[in-house]
C-alpha cells in the first residue's frame, strides 16, 4: 500500500502553512499528498438546513482553496481531497492510520517561538499511531511564507531517551526526514541521572570521563546506529550526549533545525491525553516543525 503524506484542514492560516509544508514533504518523498478537511454541524443551531448546508459550502470552499495553493506552488504532485462531516479528531486519527506521516497546523505562541495545542491537535497527538507533524504559520521550514524557503534545507534534529536501544520507527523517520532534504541529521541525548543529577563537580567528573555515564552513553549510541548509518550512508550524522535536561537540550538543538523529532511512548487509553514532558517542552519552545513519532 502507498501511504500518502495527509494535512488536515480546518480553513486556518496555520492549517494552511500545514497545507504546504506536506506538500513539499510529499513533493520530497514522491508520495502523494492527501488534504482532509473535517467539520461537524451542531444540530441545535436553527435553521438546521440551512446552517448545514452554509458550514458544508464554507468548508468545502476552504479545502478546495488549500488544494488549488498547493496545485499551483507543486504542480504534478498527486493530490486527493476528502470532506467529511464528522469530529475532527476521530476523522484525523483514522486518517492518520493510512498516512505517512498526518500534519496539523497550529497557532503560534505570539512574538515567542512554540505551539498553542487545541484540543483536537492534543486529541490526535496523544492517540495517533504514526508520526503527527505539527506546523505554524511562519516555521522555519514550514509554509505560508517565501521567508521559509531558505531554511527548507535545514538539519533535522531528533531526541533519543534510550541511546542504546533506540525505537526503530523513531530513527526509521528522523533518518528517512534527513535523506530525503539532503540534510544533517543531529541526535542528542541527555543521560537519566536521577538523584545524581545536581550534585556537584564530583558528579560532573564522573559523569563526563571516557568510562562515565557520558562515555558509556556515546559508545552505546554509536552502536546503535550502525544499522541506520548502513541503510542512509548519504546523510551525514552527528551525536552529542551531555549533562542536561532532555527537553532543554532538544530544544536547544532546535535552534537552527528545519526538522525536530521526538518519540512518544504509546500508553493506554486510560492514561487520557498525556503526550509526556519531553514533547510537551519541545511543543512549547521549538521554533521549527516538530515530528512526533509513536513507539512502543
Amino acid at each position: 500500500m502507498i501511504r500518502t503524506v495527509t494535512a488536515g484542514l480546518d480553513g486556518s492560516p496555520e492549517s494552511l502553512a500545514a497545507a504546504e509544508w506536506a506538500a513539499r514533504e510529499a513533493q520530497r518523498r514522491n508520495l502523494p499528498l492527501r488534504l482532509v478537511q473535517a467539520w461537524l454541524w451542531r444540530p441545535h443551531d436553527v435553521p438546521v438546513t440551512e446552517e448545514l448546508e452554509v458550514q458544508r459550502r464554507w468548508a468545502l470552499n476552504s479545502l478546495q482553496g488549500a488544494q488549488e495553493l498547493v496545485s499551483d506552488k507543486y504542480p504534478g504532485l498527486a493530490i486527493t481531497t476528502q470532506l467529511v462531516a464528522d469530529p475532527a479528531p476521530g476523522v484525523l486519527l483514522s486518517e492518520a492510520e493510512a498516512a505517512e506521516m498526518l500534519v496539523l497546523g497550529s497557532r503560534g505562541r505570539g512574538a515567542v517561538a512554540g505551539f498553542l495545542l487545541g484540543s483536537v491537535g492534543q486529541q490526535v497527538l496523544a492517540h495517533a499511531t504514526r508520526p503527527v507533524v505539527m506546523v505554524r504559520a511562519g516555521n522555519r521550514g514550514g509554509g505560508n511564507g517565501e521567508d521559509n524557503i531558505e531554511h527548507d534545507s535545514s538539519d533535522v534534529v531528533v531526541g533519543l531517551a534510550e541511546p542504546g536501544d533506540p525505537p526503530r520507527p523513531l530513527l526509521d523517520f528522523a533518518f528517512g526526514s534527513a535523506a530525503a532534504r539532503g540534510a544533517t541529521l543531529h541526535l542528542v541525548h541527555a543521560p537519566d541521572l536521577g538523584p545524581l543529577y545536581g550534585y556537584g563537580p564530583a558528579v560532573g567528573r564522573r559523569a563526563g570521563a571516557e568510562g562515565g555515564i557520558t562515555g558509556q552513553a556515546e559508545r552505546a549510541l554509536g552502536d546503535a546506529l550502525k544499522p541506520w548509518r548502513e541503510a542512509y550512508p548519504a546523510v551525514p550524522v552527528t551525536h552529542a550526549v551531555e549533562l542536561a535536561h532532555a527537553s532543554s537540550l532538544v530544544v536547544t538543538g532546535a535552534a537552527q533545525a528545519g526538522l525536530v523529532v521526538v518519540g512518544r511512548r504509546m500508553r493506554r487509553p486510560a492514561l487520557g491525553m498525556r503526550i509526556g514532558p519531553v514533547v510537551h517542552a519541545v511543543l512549547h519552545h521549538s521554533a521549527a516543525p516538530v515530528a512526533v513519532v509513536p513507539h512502543d
